[in-house]
This record gives C-alpha cells, structure tokens and sequence, in this order.
C-alpha cells in the first residue's frame, strides 16, 4: 500500500510566507486594508464585539497566530493562539471635531503606519465615533499573508447582510477550544519530512510525463511561453520617477469616490474594460502631479504593477491566502490626450489577456513553493528593491448591492493596498453598490501632496469622460452620494 503524503495545509504557500520578508525592516508594513463609513449611529462597541464572536467560527483563521519554524527550516504555520482575545483585535476610537472627512483620512494614515503584532492573530478592526453628518466609520487591517483582496470581499459576508435585518447567527456550536501549539521540535521535525516527501510529487510528474510524452510536451511549452511573455515585459528596468524613492515608516491615506457608470459609459464609448478606464485615469492624474512639480513628462510612460485574481471559481468560498498574479501595465504619463492614453493601455491589456500573462505570473508565484525558506527571503528583498515598476495599481470587484452591519447600511468603501520599499504610492480601487472607491496610500515623507494627487485624479477622470462624450454625475464633495442618471454629453461638448 502507498501511503501518500500530504503537505500540511495550515502551511503558508510561497507567496503569503514572501509578504512577511517584505516587511524586514519595520518601514513597509504589508496588511491589506480598508476605510468603510456607514449610515447612522454607531453600534455599542460590545454589541459589535458580540455580532463578531457568533460569526467567527466561519473564520477559523481570525483565531490563528504564525508559528515560525526553528532554523528557518521551513515556512511558517497557521496555529491555534491560546491566548486569543476578541477584544485585543476589537478596537475603540474617537475622531476629534469636527469629525470630518480629513479626520478620518488622518486616523486611517495613522493606523496603516503601524504593522500588526505577529505573536497574534493578523489582523484589527476599529470602530470610529464622532464622524459628521450621522455617520460612523470601521477600519480594517489584514495582513497580507492571510488574505488578498479578492478573498477579502468574500470575507465580508461573514460581519455583513444583505438586508437591514440581521441574519439569525449561526447555530450554536461547542466553544472554541484551541488546539495544542506544535513544540519547536514538531515544527522541524514536520517542516524537514514535507522537504524530503515533496520530490515525489515531482517523479510522479515525470512518470505522468514519459506515459503521456506528447501532451506533456504541450503543456511543458505552453507554461515556458506563459512565464516567457510575462517575464520579457519586466526585463528593462522602468524609468526613474519622484514616486520610485526611498520611503520611512509612516503613511498619509486620501481617498477619491467616482460613479461606476461613468466608468462603464466610458469603456462603451471608447471599446474597452472598466480596468481600461481605471488605469487611464490614473496614468492622467500621475501626468498631471509630475508636471506640478517640475517634473519633465514629454514621452515617458511609467509602467504599473496589476494584481489580477487567479482564484477560479471551484476555489471554496471564504477560502483564505492568497490567489493573486500580476501583470505589467503602461502608464503614458506624457500624453496630455486621454483618448490616446486610453487606446495605449487598452491595446497593452489586450495584449496581456491575448498571451496568457497573467497565467505566465501565476506560474511564477506557484514556483515560490518550492523555494527554501532562505532563498525565499532573498527573493522577497529583491522584490522591494525592484526597479521594474513604478506604481501599484489594484482594481478589485465587489458587491453590487447594499450590505448592511447591525442594521446600518454601508455607504461608501476605500480600499488600501501597502507599500513595498521604494514605492511611494499604492492605488487600490474597488467597487461597491453602483461607486468605485479610490484609495490612495502614500509615504508621508516622499509624497507630502497626496492631497493634490487625488484632486488630480478626479480632474483625470472629468476629462476622460468629457473626451469619451460621457457626461459625469454631478459630484458631491465627502462622503455622500450625488443621485441623477447618467447622460451623454451633446454632440460637440
């Protein structure tokens, strides 16, 4: 009988195990994050604390602390914490007056300064009193090792609603009782028998291969040409830019809300995606800022790194980790004409999809599996000190319909994505209930003017419509809505 050994799946994969090298150092705190205000008067924080507890069972994670394995033999492992707290990760915070928009942006840039505590469950939410206008806010912090963003929207279902009314909780359950921690001896000890058991999963590749030579033959060519086409677009280092310098440890979060059927109207107007749209904009506002500054544009095209969900629909859902590759994106920041900026990014996208990049990207995350832990962590400081792009870019899809915490409606979300070491801005967009949410992270010291930045973006996205014949809805500044249909702009405007 042949017993077949199965990598314990509480083991962090390649690419989570990278996002913790990437923070050596304190400067580059790497959790996903984001700002979500809602309708009314904020809930009790126990009553909060209380709705948590009778959904935390459908995340086992949230209860799990990183054990890490003696001698850097192996990549860590998701463990019970027998200490865990609900109430550590729970917080409560107050916004001084008048509780603005700018007060919660100064909070949150605070708060994505800090890195999570890795002898504790990765990640905290805070609950934010005193905002204006009857409103209340959370702030979420995950680290990216225990979830991407894609998986992160599954995970909302589990605090959110659908409808006003809360769902009943789950049954009631035996309490929670932690396992016992592995001993430092069991964690090598188990770390060392996954090394040496691996190789068989590749000899039982290869007999695969020699009883089916042709097909294996294909695929083995069609995977080389994948990773080939990705790998050939970041073999030329992209151009130096005010947002590619060394960065400190604190953060400044800005954020900018646009309508998602403008986005739509525009990508029908002028044959694109959505995601088209979103980086054409961007590439306008990061034009625009750089000649603000003095900075010289006259045909430079900076290049954006794009995180693209891989997680296929088989995949379990609320399933943790991270199922995430990227592909590179043009940025042409010296064209002032946004419809030839857009049919630039358009054409390089197209292109991407065409040849399977981003499958070409996941075939190189797969391979930090296999990775020791010590060429993992050079791997991951090469990583942050890259010189082949120059921004982060993520648009993520979420929920387009109302949730609903407690009975208080979700009105608006920003998402975060962090900074690497030199990378002075990340751009994280998301979708939710008819809006995109714009979030803006950048390094206090580097870039100073986020502000303007935003300003910019939003200016970007005026002349884009305007270009594409698409008339904006009219723009409300904070955090409410503007009702109104959409309209086309007449003909000649």
């Amino acid at each position: 009988m042949t017993i077949e050994r199965v990598t314990n799946p509480d083991r962090l994969t390649g690419l989570d195990a990278s996002f913790l090298h990437l923070e050596r150092g304190g400067r580059t705190p790497m959790h996903v994050a984001e700002v979500l205000i809602f309708e009314g008067a904020a809930p009790g924080y126990v009553d909060l604390v209380e709705h948590i507890l009778s959904r935390l069972d459908l995340v086992p994670r949230y209860r799990q602390r990183l054990a890490e394995v003696p001698l850097g033999q192996g990549r860590p492992v998701w463990v019970d914490d027998p200490h865990f707290n609900v109430r550590y990760h729970v917080r409560h915070a107050g916004l001084p007056k008048p509780g603005g928009d700018a007060q919660l942006k100064r909070l949150a840039g605070r708060l994505f300064s800090q890195p999570l505590d890795r002898n504790k469950p990765l990640w905290e939410l805070y609950l934010v009193e005193g905002l204006s206008g009857d409103r209340f806010a959370l702030i979420g912090k995950t680290h990216h090792a225990l979830v991407d963003g894609v998986s992160g929207v599954d995970i909302t279902t589990v605090l959110f609603d659908a409808t006003p009314e809360p769902a009943e909780p789950p049954a009631p359950q035996t309490p929670w009782v932690p396992r016992p921690a592995p001993t430092p001896a069991q964690l090598l000890a188990e770390a060392l028998l996954e090394r040496a058991t691996a190789p068989g999963e590749i000899v039982r590749g290869l007999r695969a291969a020699l009883r089916a030579p042709r097909r294996a033959a294909k695929v083995a060519f069609e995977r080389l040409a994948e990773v080939g086409a990705f790998a050939s677009i970041g073999l030329e280092p992209a151009p130096p830019s005010p947002y590619n310098v060394p960065i400190g440890p604190h953060r400044r979060y800005e954020w900018v809300d646009a309508d998602l059927a403008t986005f739509k109207a525009i990508k029908d107007a002028l044959g694109g995606t959505v995601n088209d749209v979103v980086l054409t904009v961007v590439a306008g506002a990061l034009g625009r800022h750089m000649r603000a500054n003095g900075h010289r544009t006259a045909g430079l095209e900076l290049r954006a790194l794009v995180p693209v969900s891989v997680r296929g629909q088989d995949d379990e859902p609320g399933a943790l980790g991270n199922r995430v590759a990227a592909v590179w994106a043009p940025l042409p920041v010296g064209e002032t004409d946004p419809v030839a900026v857009f049919d630039r990014v358009h054409e390089a996208m197209a292109h991407v999809k065409a040849n399977h990049e981003a499958v070409g990207a996941q075939t190189l995350t797969e391979l930090t599996n296999f990775a020791p832990p010590t060429i993992m962590s050079q791997a991951a400081r090469l990583q942050a000190r890259q010189r082949f792009f120059n921004v982060v870019v993520t648009n993520v899809p979420g929920p387009q319909f109302p949730l609903y915490l407690l009975g208080r409606r979700l009105e608006r979300l920003y998402p975060v994505v962090p900074l690497a070491e030199r990378l002075a801005v990340g751009i994280a967009v998301m979708s939710y209930d008819g809006r995109l949410g714009f979030g803006l992270l950048g390094d206090l010291d580097a870039l100073p003017d986020l502000s303007v930045l935003a300003a910019m973006l939003e200016e970007s996205i005026d002349d884009l419509a305007r270009a594409a014949g698409v008339r904006r809805r009219p723009r409300r500044r904070g955090s409410r809505s503007a009702n109104g249909r959409l309209e086309k702009a007449p003909a000649g405007r």
